[in-house]
Parts: C-alpha cells; structure tokens; sequence
C-alpha cells in the first residue's frame, strides 16, 4: 500500500485498524491491535495477538502480558499510556491456531506498516524486540539463536533490547537460563529508568 509522506500518525492508525490485507488468513476475521503516538519514548515489538487480546482489543492483555510488566515494573496504568509507550506487534491480528500454539504473524504485516509507523514516532529511544519473529525482522543475526540474541543484548544497544517471549509456554526456558532474570532484567529496568515511564511521573 502506497502511502502519502504527509499521512497524519491518527490517519495511518486508521488506516491500519481498517486494514483487510490478509482477511481472507485470519480465522477469527481482521481485528488489528496496536498502540501508537508521536511522543511515544519506548516502542514495544511484539508476535501477534492471541485470543484473548483479539476479543479485548487491548495488546498484552493476558498473562504474557502480566509477565511483560513484571520485568519492566509497570504498571497497567503506565504500561498503557500510549504517550509514552507505543504497542506496535509484527502481526496486527490474530493469525490462527497450529500445532503447538498459534501461528506465526502473517508476513506481510511488517513489511506494510512498520517503517511508516515508525517515521512517525520520532521520539522513540529504545525498541523492546519480544520473541524471535521480531528480533529476525529487526536485528541483523540471522544465524544466531534466541538465546544467543537475548545474551548478547549489549551489542544491539541502545536503541533495540531483545527479550525471549514472556508466554507461559516459555517457563522451561527461563528456568533453563537464570542468567536471563538475574542479569537481564535488571539491566533492562535500570536502561528504562532513563526514559521516565512511570505513570505519574
């Protein structure tokens, strides 16, 4: 899709909420989620919704999300103010159900929007990359593992930070690598006191 330069951020929202691209994909039909504004500091890049957040509307919705806002220590409140924080996933709707777990964020999502998206975001300071749909579009590491992209989260700084999947169907691997909450973590909390996020502040 061809877009003007001048399109307004609130027009390309709306543009990208009516989006029909890959309805004829989508099981439950098109339903795109995201967050996004001019004055948003920290961008959240994420898989694609599930469900739950298909039926709420609202991104994060759900105990992946619980646990996204644990390791960043948000609030719902915080967590949800598009004026700091924009929610741009890799797929803007629910793709489906596969074999063990929802289906992969159709490919012709982020090809479509997100460089647009982004130049009108010019305020954005760090880029969360959750899950590896997300570090594969935007990190340049195609043969390195998740893992291996998580540990080195230093040499993609300061502006991308690349975080594992918080699902619960991750629980093996952050038992498996307790360097992630013991190292990471706080690494990443420390790096978002910088952009001053906290509701209320």
């Amino acid at each position: 899709m061809k877009l003007s330069a001048s399109l307004p951020l609130h027009d390309l929202l709306s543009a990208v909420r009516d989006c029909r691209h890959c309805e004829d994909r989508l099981p439950l039909g098109p339903r795109p989620v995201l967050r996004a504004s001019a004055s948003a500091r920290l961008l959240i890049v994420g898989q694609a919704p599930g469900t739950k957040v298909h039926a709420s509307g609202v991104p994060w919705d759900d105990p992946s999300g619980d646990r996204l806002r644990d390791w960043l220590q948000l609030d719902k409140a915080a967590f949800y103010d598009e004026s700091r924080i924009a929610i741009v996933p890799m797929g803007f709707c629910y793709p489906g159900r596969g074999k063990s777990g929802d289906l992969p964020p159709d490919p012709a999502c982020a090809p479509m929007w997100h460089a647009p998206l982004l130049e009108r975001m010019p305020e954005i300071e760090l880029v969360l990359l959750v899950g590896s749909y997300a570090q594969q579009y935007y990190l340049d590491a195609p043969k390195q593992t998740l893992t291996e992209r998580v540990q080195r989260w230093r040499d993609v700084g300061p502006r991308f930070f690349p975080l594992p999947h918080p699902s619960p169907r991750n629980n093996l691997w952050l038992r498996r690598n307790p360097w992630f909450e013991g190292e990471v973590i706080p690494a990443l909390r420390k790096r978002l006191k910088t952009l001053d996020l906290r509701s209320g502040c």
